[in-house]
C-alpha cells in the first residue's frame, strides 16, 4: 500500500465518523426536547390529570436514560476518532522513513 491509498482511506473513515457523531448530536437534541416536554407535562398536570402526569414521568425517564447512553456514545466516538487520527499519523510517519 502506498501513502496515497492510506490517506484516502483514512480521510473517508474520518468523514464517516464525524457524520456519525453529528447524527448522535441530533439524537441527543431530540431526546432533550422529549425530556422538556415530559417536564412540562409533569409540572402543569401535577394533581390535575393523573394520566398526563404519568406520561410526563415516562417521557422524562426515557429521555434521561437515552440522553445518558447517547452522550456516552458521543464521548466514545470522539475518543475513537482521536485514536484513528493518531494511528494514521503513526502509519504515515512509518512510511516516510
Amino acid at each position: 500500500m502506498n501513502a496515497k491509498k492510506i490517506t484516502e482511506g483514512y480521510q473517508e473513515e474520518v468523514t464517516y465518523q464525524k457524520r456519525m457523531l453529528q447524527n448522535l448530536q441530533y439524537w441527543l437534541q431530540f431526546f432533550l426536547a422529549v425530556g422538556a416536554i415530559g417536564f412540562v407535562l409533569c409540572y402543569y398536570f401535577y394533581r390535575r390529570t393523573i394520566w398526563l402526569f404519568i406520561i410526563g414521568i415516562i417521557l422524562l425517564l426515557i429521555s434521561m436514560f437515552s440522553s445518558a447512553i447517547i452522550a456516552y456514545g458521543k464521548y466514545r466516538g470522539k475518543k475513537n476518532l482521536k485514536l484513528l487520527i493518531s494511528d494514521y499519523q503513526k502509519k504515515i510517519n512509518y512510511l516516510e522513513k
